[in-house]
């Protein structure tokens, strides 16, 4: 995952959707903060989306996904 600076999003989330949240980062053993950004990033390889680096450099979705 990305180092260097990060930068803070606040949101509102129904209590049924913060606890599937909490449930699924417990299972992979990962803070709720990390398993979202990985659920972006996952969404974002699924549709072709790029990420941009921390250089300015923009990373490729990831095809072939394995589950």
């Amino acid at each position: 995952m990305p180092a260097g600076k990060t930068s803070t999003l606040t949101f509102r989330i129904a209590p049924a959707l913060k606890e599937a949240l909490r449930t699924a980062a417990e299972r992979e053993h990962r803070s709720i903060a990390n398993m979202v950004e990985v659920m972006i990033r996952d969404y974002c390889g699924r549709n072709a989306i790029a990420i941009e680096a921390q250089s300015g450099k923009r990373s490729r979705p990831q095809s072939g996904r394995q589950s």
